[in-house]
């Protein structure tokens, strides 16, 4: 009896709908780390933010996945031009965008949390800001790498504005005659420390990947199976407030590509536009 009430409960429908939303990860991390600097890119959007000067409202984030170097631009709308078309100025010096990857949520949250900080109640004053906020992002040493971006980019760390009013030993070097042989022993030394910056980034992303991997609950769909998909703010029912259902629809498995990408399609056989993660995902049962 107890098997036959578990199974009933397991296929009702509002049940199933209403259920919450899982919060443990159920694909295994995958480390993503260039083999030089600027050779491999991540990109992803931020937005909508507080209105702008000239209606400025999105923010187009690239990040180097050897260097950590980050670079932004701000957009009053993002359409899939602006991304292959994107012209940040150092970009354009050192190289171009290889990879159509998602930047990591952490380099866009530092940025995020920095214009915070800057803004107060002139929220819509972030595009001034923002430069700021990637200079002293650049000029930070990163907990990963133990070096600057800056550093890891030009081979020697950058010359902050305080050291300019407040001379240091190294900006005193500067002065003597003996500078231009400092630079370039500072350049010798570069692909020496890119080569222990990449080793350290690599113990750093073993222990992060087991440290996230412990809490793995791992779901696979197979073609055919029936799924629900997680409610996001555009899909909302109007009006329902709290008592909103956390799974909508009815679709089908039509596709499984890598990394836990599903293809689907509606009942009738129409397909969605763009695949969805296992995370966004849940069976349904009938």
């Amino acid at each position: 009896m107890k098997k036959y009430a578990a199974a009933y409960v397991k296929r009702c429908d509002k049940c199933q709908r209403y259920a919450p939303i899982p919060h443990m990860p159920s694909t295994t991390l995958k480390s993503i780390s260039g083999p030089w600097p600027f050779a491999q890119w991540g990109m992803d959007i931020v937005g909508p933010l507080p209105t702008a000067p000239a209606q400025k409202k999105f923010l187009l984030v690239a990040t180097n996945y050897f260097s950590k170097w980050v670079e932004a631009e701000a957009y009053a709308s993002i359409k899939d031009r602006d991304v292959t078309k994107a012209k940040y100025p150092e970009l354009v010096l050192h190289t171009t965008i290889s990879s159509k990857q998602w930047a990591s949520r952490s380099h866009k949250q530092n940025l995020i949390n920095a214009l915070k900080k800057r803004l107060e109640q002139a929220k819509g004053k972030w595009v001034e800001e923002l430069p700021g906020v990637l200079w002293a992002y650049r000029t930070t040493p990163g907990r990963s790498t133990g070096n600057t971006p800056f550093a890891l980019a030009y081979g020697m760390d950058a010359v902050i504005p305080t050291e300019i009013g407040l001379p240091t030993i190294r900006t005193d070097a500067t002065k003597q005659s003996d500078a231009n042989m400092e630079l370039g022993r500072n350049l010798d030394w570069t692909d020496e420390v890119r080569e222990s910056v990449a080793i350290r980034m690599a113990d750093y992303q073993q222990k992060a990947s087991a440290h996230y991997n412990r809490k793995v609950r791992p779901r696979n769909f197979k073609n055919g199976t029936l799924v629900l998909r997680k409610v996001f703010e555009n899909t909302t029912e109007v009006g329902a407030g709290k008592f909103q259902a956390n799974w909508e629809g009815l679709y089908i498995v039509s596709k499984v590509s890598d990394n836990g990408a599903y293809h689907l399609q509606k009942l009738d056989g129409t397909p969605l536009l763009r695949p969805w993660n296992v995370s966004n995902l849940k069976q349904y049962y009938q």
